[in-house]
């Protein structure tokens, strides 16, 4: 069976994994739909959380334009220099739970 790209998998799939992260580490996942919709503009409440990646930050509602203030590494990939658009707003928000889960206050993580 082949394995799927981060861009197939469901969100309801990735979405628990980043909220665990920031709650193994003493975070909620209040914080996570806060920092999710800063980035995307979804209310993730409301969220249809049963479409793919690729779906999802294709139809986010408002990408925060200072996204592109999101530097730093991600399992060893600088963001900032991520070529892929669709690719560096998966890691943009990979980042966002990174400096969440690494203590960071929240108004530093949302610039």
């Amino acid at each position: 069976m082949p394995r799927k790209t981060v861009f197939e998998m469901k969100v309801s799939e990735v979405y628990p994994l980043l909220v665990h992260k920031a709650e193994r580490k003493g975070r909620s996942r209040a914080e996570v739909d806060q920092v999710t919709a800063w980035l995307t503009g979804y209310d993730m409440a409301s969220a249809d959380l049963d479409v793919t990646y690729a779906e999802f930050f294709a139809r986010a509602p408002a990408m925060n334009p200072r996204a592109s203030l999101i530097k730093g590494s991600v399992c060893g990939v600088r963001v900032e220099e991520i070529e892929d658009p669709l690719m560096q707003k998966i890691r943009w928000l990979d980042k966002l739970v990174d400096e969440l889960a690494k203590g960071k206050p929240m108004d530093k993580v949302l610039r």
